[in-house]
């Protein structure tokens, strides 16, 4: 089969197509025929070493899937030929650029019908950061007052329409060319954080999303008592400490695998009230460029690979 693999650290061109056998089943797993994986920003740090997650090459990047069950061992959740989409093995080595991936059952959830594969595929990462964030860490509720910091990216465009499919007041910050975008997901109020300092302008929030690593500003248009949800500084102390002496509340959020939160982000899908934003895709063999891309930070919602 076809896999994207690189063999040392470094720029989008370490990443080459090369021939690989089909992984090995064990109790529990699935064999997916991969028609899509999703792209994050979190593969190319891997791949530059930026992030050595995975130890020293060789191995492949990538986590996000959709695709067909073409195997399924004892005990697995699924049956040959269920379409299914997941984020699987994250952050261990998954190789989700590739035409076949082993993986848990219990890492994947059935891929909603109103999505292609590529747009499923664009989903479990960002979409369960934003759930475990909002969701598992903030509870938001109707009529809360929340803040989304680039919320046009990947997690951001996706934690939009959830906080706003839980009845919250949304307020984004997104550059001015993507404001209409942003709008059209459903934010109440839109900010250019180019040019206008948020930290005027936003009080007494009950949740700030931060994916800017500034948790100190972010802290600051908190009411008391208000969550700071950090998907960047999850493990810095010395912040999570700053955040509570100020009689705020700090959430670190670090995704993992979550049948159950594929399982309600999918049902979000089906009601019609969330929907991931595809802005490009490439082949397979164009993983390089893709990386290209996400590292320009310009990005508007999500970029997949069609396999």
């Amino acid at each position: 089969m076809r896999s994207v693999i690189q063999k040392s650290f470094g720029g989008p061109d370490v990443l080459e197509v090369t021939e690989t056998e089909r992984p090995h089943l064990y109790a529990g797993n699935v064999l997916v025929r991969v028609h899509a994986a999703g792209v994050n920003p979190v593969d190319a740090a891997v791949r530059s070493g930026t992030l050595p997650l995975l130890g020293e090459p060789p191995y492949g990047v990538g986590w996000d899937i959709s695709g067909v069950v073409e195997e399924a061992a004892p005990g697995a959740r699924f049956a040959v030929g269920d379409e299914v989409f997941g984020l699987v093995s994250f952050p261990r080595a998954a190789t989700g650029y590739a035409e076949y991936v082993a993986a848990s059952s219990r890492e994947l959830a059935r891929k909603p019908a109103a999505l292609d594969h590529v747009h499923a595929a664009a989903l479990p990462l960002s979409g369960l950061t934003a759930w475990h964030g909002l969701v598992d860490a903030a509870d938001v509720k109707a009529g809360q007052r929340v803040l989304i910091t680039r919320a046009a990216g990947g997690v951001g465009h996706l934690a939009v329409q959830l906080a706003k499919a839980r009845g919250a007041h949304v307020t984004a910050l997104a550059s001015a060319p993507r404001h209409d975008f942003v709008r059209a997901l459903g934010a109440d109020e839109v900010i250019d954080y180019r040019t206008t300092d948020f930290t005027e302008m936003v009080r007494d929030a009950d949740v700030v999303l931060d994916s800017l690593a500034q948790a100190d500003r972010s802290a600051s248009v908190l009411r008391p008592g208000g969550v700071l949800i950090s998907i960047l500084q999850h493990y810095d102390r010395e912040v999570a400490a700053e955040v509570a002496a100020a009689g705020r509340v700090f959430a670190g959020v670090e995704v993992r695998p979550d049948a159950a939160g594929l399982e309600s982000l999918a049902a979000l899908v089906a009601e019609g009230r969330l929907r991931p934003h595809v802005s490009e895709t490439f082949p397979l063999a164009e993983a390089a460029k893709a990386h290209e891309l996400i590292e320009s930070g310009q990005v508007q919602g999500k970029i997949a690979l069609t396999v």
